[in-house]
Order: C-alpha cells, then sequence, then structure tokens
C-alpha cells in the first residue's frame, strides 16, 4: 500500500527560525512514532537549509521555484534548490496565481524544469467558484497547459493538489468542502490525466486534497474522498494539530 502524503504548507510562516525549527520538531518526532505516511515540510526559503539539517524523517520542500537562473530579481531556480538538497517544491498554489499573476504557461515551465531535472512537484490545481456538484472545466485546463509537453516518463515524480480556492478558510464567503466533492475532483483529474498519458499512467500519480484541513476533516477526505493525501495550510502552524493529522493519515 502507498504512503498517504502530508504536505505542511507554512506560506509566510513563521517569523523566526527558532519557531520554524520547533514546529518541525514536533512534525519529525510525530513522523518516527507511525508507519505508512511521508510528511514534507514545505517553508520559506531562509528556513530551508536550517530544517534539511535537521530534520531525517520528515522532508523539506520549496512553496514555490523559477524555471531558470539569470535575470530575475528575487526569484529563486530550480538549480539553487537542488544545489542545497532540495528537491521538491509546490508550484501553482491558489495564492501565487491570485498574488502574483502566476498563469498556467508560467506553472508548466516550473514543472518541466523540475521534472526534467529529476525534482518533484507539487502541482496545485482547483476552481474559484463552484456551483452544484460537477467540477468545472477550468480544473481540467489548468492541468492539460500545465503538463503539456510533459514526457510519460517524467511523472513519476509528480504529485497534484486539488486545491478548491472556494474551501480555502482565508478567501471571502468560503465554504467547507465535503469528502463527496473531493472524490468528485478525484474522479475527474484521473479521467483528464487518463486522456492525456493512458489509464495506468494516471492511476499511479498521487492526488491530494488542500483547502482548509485539519484534525476534524482529514480521515473524511483520506477515506471517503479516496485521496492519497492532504496540503496542510494553516494547522500545520498548530504543533498539536498538526501531530494528529500526522496520526490520523498513518490509520487511514
Amino acid at each position: 500500500m502507498n504512503k498517504k502524503i502530508i504536505i505542511a504548507n507554512w506560506k509566510s510562516n513563521p517569523d523566526s527560525l527558532e519557531e520554524a525549527l520547533r514546529l518541525a520538531a514536533h512534525a519529525e518526532a510525530a513522523t518516527r512514532r507511525v508507519r505508512g505516511v511521508e510528511v514534507v515540510i514545505a517553508a520559506p526559503f531562509p528556513f530551508l537549509v536550517p530544517l534539511a539539517r535537521m530534520l531525517k524523517k520528515v522532508s523539506v520542500g520549496a512553496e514555490d521555484v523559477f524555471w531558470d537562473t539569470g535575470p530575475y530579481t528575487g526569484e529563486v531556480s530550480w538549480r539553487q534548490l537542488k544545489n542545497i538538497g532540495i528537491n521538491q517544491s509546490i508550484i501553482g498554489h491558489s495564492e501565487r496565481r491570485l498574488y502574483c499573476g502566476e498563469t498556467d504557461e508560467m506553472v508548466n515551465k516550473k514543472i518541466l524544469a523540475l521534472l526534467e531535472h529529476g525534482m518533484k512537484p507539487i502541482l496545485c490545481v482547483g476552481e474559484t467558484e463552484r456551483s452544484g456538484n460537477e467540477i468545472p472545466e477550468s480544473v481540467g485546463k489548468q492541468l492539460a497547459v500545465a503538463l503539456a509537453g510533459i514526457k510519460k516518463s517524467f511523472l513519476k515524480n509528480l504529485v497534484v493538489t486539488y486545491e478548491p480556492v472556494w474551501a480555502i478558510s482565508t478567501m471571502p464567503n468560503a465554504r467547507p468542502d465535503t469528502p463527496d466533492n473531493a472524490f468528485r475532483a478525484l474522479v475527474y483529474i484521473r479521467r483528464i490525466l487518463s486522456g492525456l498519458y493512458g489509464r495506468k499512467i494516471a492511476d499511479a500519480i498521487p492526488i491530494i486534497y488542500g483547502g482548509s484541513v485539519n484534525a476534524g476533516n482529514i480521515e473524511g477526505f483520506l477515506n471517503e474522498g479516496r485521496m492519497a493525501g492532504a496540503l496542510v495550510g494553516g494547522a500545520s502552524l498548530r504543533p498539536k494539530e498538526f501531530v494528529e493529522i500526522i496520526q490520523i493519515a498513518s490509520r487511514a
């Protein structure tokens, strides 16, 4: 059985390295006590090297990456990440799309750069609005453009996150998603991937859920929703709750 994937997305938190190391230590201790879970901490750039040096059971990833090195002020390239031992990154998170104007074409360049060089992209896709039970075609378009030109042989390192923006608690008029809706999204995304690469490859790509994940709803998304894991935002900054999420995932 494949391990459940639990990814902490710290966003622009915490304020100090001391606090980052304290948070990570709780996750490390919890991961040592369970089986069947792969835990990743996606942290701000200043904390990546210290975290990677400290953590043994928990992996460390970036929250974003750029596809090249050169005259790109403020960007951090895949080469720089790889050279400090970081081999995975979130790509296309809704907040990058919203606040930084990141497009599907930019997401595609980032994914291609990582996959071509043996790194792991954690691709986020999801709709901003939902009416009814149908998953909008915009999610399929995000997937198709993000993966354009990607060879089948690269996909063993890909993780897809379904992230319904309307369910994120920090968004206006947010409302909680349900395991049933998450399962619909899983089926839809799997169908799009099957059309692009065939069913065998599509079935091997982990699809995880992101969107106001907490200790109270994680079990439903993993069991009834059939998700391979979760991208955890605010709850990953609450040590006791994140430990509980890891423990629940180990039993799912």
